[in-house]
């Protein structure tokens, strides 16, 4: 992967932060179906790469704050180890109008970077495994790829398994 630039307009939070941290990222755009049952399915499918690289950004409120999670997109998440993760007893997925303000993306774009706030957040352990991985840039139709030691480190997230099949 080559230093990315958030340039030609597809520049977003996510791109910025990249780009200003000085890491290596490429990005990939495609053209969103409005129908497409998943986003994250739609893109992995379009961008023809292993469901198991590409990797979704839920909110989850535990305890009473929100936390990323990072899981694949061929799974789900498990909440109860997403709490465990975090040291948190309870945890259930966030409203999606909160986590659209928390993140200042819309659902289907969330990224895990360059959100409005920091929040703890989860990489699943399996993002490891690969050396790149793929997450939403921050629009429907546009994904980032890089190396998740880059993930996991700037976003300051821990590594657990939080999904499953």
């Amino acid at each position: 992967m080559a230093k990315g630039k958030a340039k030609g307009g597809q520049g977003t939070p996510a791109t910025v932060a990249l780009t200003r941290e000085g890491v290596a990222y490429t990005v990939h755009a495609y053209a969103h179906d409005p129908d497409a049952a998943s986003y994250g399915e739609e893109a992995a499918a379009v961008l023809g790469v292993s469901a198991g690289r590409v990797f979704k950004t839920l909110l989850a409120d535990v305890d009473g704050a929100l936390t990323v999670a990072v899981v694949p997109v061929a799974g789900k998440l498990d909440l109860k180890a997403l709490a465990a993760a975090v040291g948190g007893k309870r945890a259930a997925m966030a409203d999606p109008a909160a986590a659209e303000r928390a993140t200042g993306y819309v659902l289907g774009g969330i990224s895990p970077l360059g959100q409005k706030r920091r929040h703890p957040t989860v990489v699943d352990a399996s993002a490891l495994a690969h050396e790149s991985v793929y997450v939403s840039a921050g629009r429907r139709g546009l994904e980032i790829e890089v190396a998740p030691a880059d993930l996991v480190r700037l976003t300051d997230a821990v590594t657990a398994p939080i999904g499953r099949a």
